[in-house]
């Protein structure tokens, strides 16, 4: 079987597919078919979301999963997935199914049933689990709050403009079903098998200066995967912040979670 040919980046909460456009036009440079789906009603641009945020407001994580289990299926031979911060549990649960040649976690969002919450973590939430009448609403970041999450390492002129080109607002009601995952009973929306030794090769990448998913939370993640058959790596980049798409040196982490995925990809 042939190394994968296509590579399905997923993106996370608070963007839109937008903030993968370096990473489509570096891979697709390097012969590589890539896909970066939207998650339902996300197709519209980020100034559309912005004007009008119901989509994000009626999106669920069951509609999530569904349409990018869709887009993966769809291609011919399994292709790798990369995702970040959300996209990462999603590519995790993708894996889970027996899906993908290999997977990335870009300073993934925790799965169930991983406990470790930051101090930094919960100050770049709080801004919408501070009310719980937020749980029903799409909620935006102001500059600030955004800049503290997503770009702390930013000059402020390039965080600003980062701001504006890719930041829509969050669903409250799965940042509040993701906090709480770990105290409901029975298993929710981002559970996987932790002992599933016919997933495939998973890297998580940490970015030191990362608060809203620090490098603890992608230790913690990693390390609850306790299959013997399966690869499981961390790998961590010093000075990097949340929005590791649009860091300073992406092409850095592009390349190598693109050798790494090559090198250890199913086949």
């Amino acid at each position: 079987m042939n190394a994968p040919d296509t590579i399905v980046l997923i993106h996370g909460f608070w963007v839109t597919p937008r903030s993968w456009e370096e990473w489509v036009t570096h891979f697709e440079k390097r012969g590589f078919r890539v896909l970066a789906p939207a998650y339902p009603g996300f197709e519209v641009e980020v100034e559309a979301l912005n004007a009008d945020p119901a989509p994000v407001e009626n999106v669920t994580i069951p509609a999530i999963v569904e349409h990018l289990e869709a887009v993966v299926r769809s291609v011919d031979a399994p292709p790798i997935l990369i995702g970040h911060s959300a996209g990462g549990v999603f590519t995790q649960l993708l894996l889970d199914k027996g899906l993908g040649a290999a997977g990335v976690g870009l300073n993934s969002a925790p799965t169930e049933g991983v406990p470790v919450v930051p101090v930094s973590q919960v100050k770049s939430t709080f801004p919408v689990l501070r009310n719980p009448a937020n749980r029903h609403r799409a909620i935006r970041y102001s500059f600030e709050q955004w800049d503290y999450a997503f770009t702390n390492t930013f000059p402020e002129d390039r965080a600003r403009a980062l701001y504006e080109r890719y930041a829509v607002p969050v669903s409250g009601r799965i940042l509040f079903e993701s906090a709480l995952a770990n105290l409901q009973p029975g298993h929710q929306g981002t559970h996987v098998d932790y002992h599933n030794d016919d997933r495939a090769p998973l890297l998580f990448v940490a970015g030191s200066e990362d608060n809203i998913m620090p490098p603890k939370v992608q230790w913690s993640n990693a390390a609850h995967y306790r299959s013997p058959k399966t690869l499981t790596e961390v790998v961590e980049f010093g000075g990097k912040p949340h929005l590791l798409p649009a860091a300073p040196g992406w092409e850095e982490i592009a390349d190598y979670v693109l050798a790494w995925t090559l090198r250890h990809a199913r086949r």
